[in-house]
C-alpha cells in the first residue's frame, strides 16, 4: 500500500510537476501571455508607424497623374463641355443677344467699306462704230451700181491706192458704212473734183467686206476716232 501510494504518489507527483509544469503554465503562462501580447501589439503598432513614415512617394508620380489626365480623349471630356455650352442661353439671353447683335453690326460695316463698286458691263460685239456715207465726186455715178461707178476699198492705207494688190472691196456712192477709226497720214488721194486728202476710214460695208476708204470718197461730218497703234 505504502509502495503503491509512492508509486501512485510518484506518479500523482510526475503527474503532479507535469500538471505544475503543464498545469501551470496555461494559469502563470495565462498572466504572462496577456502581458506578451500587449507587447506584441504596441510592438507592431511602433512597427507600422515607422514603415509608414519610411514610405516615399516615387519620383515623377503626380506628372505622371496630371500627364494622364491631359492626355483624355476629346470624346472623354466632351460631356462636361456640353452642359456649360447649353447652359450659357439660359444663364444669360440678354448677353449673347447683346454680343450677337454687336458682331452682326461690326460684319456689316466692314462690308460697307470694302463693298465692290458698281461693275461696267463691257459691251459684247465689236466696239462701237460712227456711220458715214460714201460720196463719188462724179455725179453720173451717184446712180446705178455699175463696175464703172464702183469706189474701191484698200487693203493697206499706206500704199498705193490704185495698185492691183490693194483691194479689198466695193462701194458705191451713197453706201452707209460703219467706221471704227481713221488715219490721218495715210497716202494722200486726189478725187475727179482735185480734192485731196490723207486721211482713210476703217470701214466696213454692207456685205462684211472691211477695209480702207480714202477721205475724198466721203463727206463724213461726225467725228472718229483715230485708230490705235496696233490697228495701223
Amino acid at each position: 500500500m505504502d509502495a503503491g501510494r509512492r508509486q501512485d504518489g510518484e506518479t500523482g507527483g510526475v503527474g503532479g510537476t507535469g500538471g505544475a509544469g503543464g498545469g501551470g503554465r496555461p494559469f502563470d503562462g495565462g498572466g504572462r501571455g496577456d502581458a506578451s501580447g500587449d507587447d506584441v501589439e504596441a510592438l507592431l503598432r511602433a512597427r507600422l508607424r515607422l514603415a509608414d513614415e519610411q514610405i516615399e512617394t516615387p519620383p515623377g508620380l503626380w506628372d505622371r497623374v496630371r500627364r494622364t489626365g491631359n492626355e483624355q480623349t476629346p470624346e472623354a471630356r466632351s460631356p462636361r463641355r456640353w452642359p456649360y455650352v447649353f447652359a450659357l442661353p439660359q444663364r444669360r439671353p440678354y448677353a449673347i443677344a447683346c454680343v450677337v447683335a454687336a458682331v452682326a453690326a461690326v460684319a456689316l460695316g466692314v462690308w460697307w467699306l470694302v463693298r465692290p463698286g458698281p461693275v461696267t458691263q463691257q459691251p459684247a460685239g465689236p466696239p462701237p462704230t460712227v456711220k458715214i456715207a460714201v460720196y463719188n465726186s462724179e455725179r453720173a455715178c451717184r446712180t446705178g451700181r455699175s463696175l464703172e461707178c464702183a469706189l474701191r476699198l484698200a487693203k493697206d492705207p499706206y500704199a498705193a491706192y490704185a495698185a492691183r494688190d490693194n483691194a479689198a472691196g466695193r462701194v458705191w456712192h451713197g453706201d452707209e458704212l460703219a467706221a471704227r477709226c481713221v488715219v490721218t497720214d495715210g497716202q494722200m488721194v486726189r478725187d475727179e473734183a482735185g480734192i485731196t486728202s490723207t486721211r482713210w476710214y476703217l470701214v466696213t460695208n454692207g456685205q462684211g467686206a472691211r477695209g480702207w476708204l480714202p477721205g475724198v470718197r466721203t463727206r463724213n461730218t461726225h467725228e472718229v476716232p483715230v485708230c490705235p497703234e496696233d490697228v495701223k
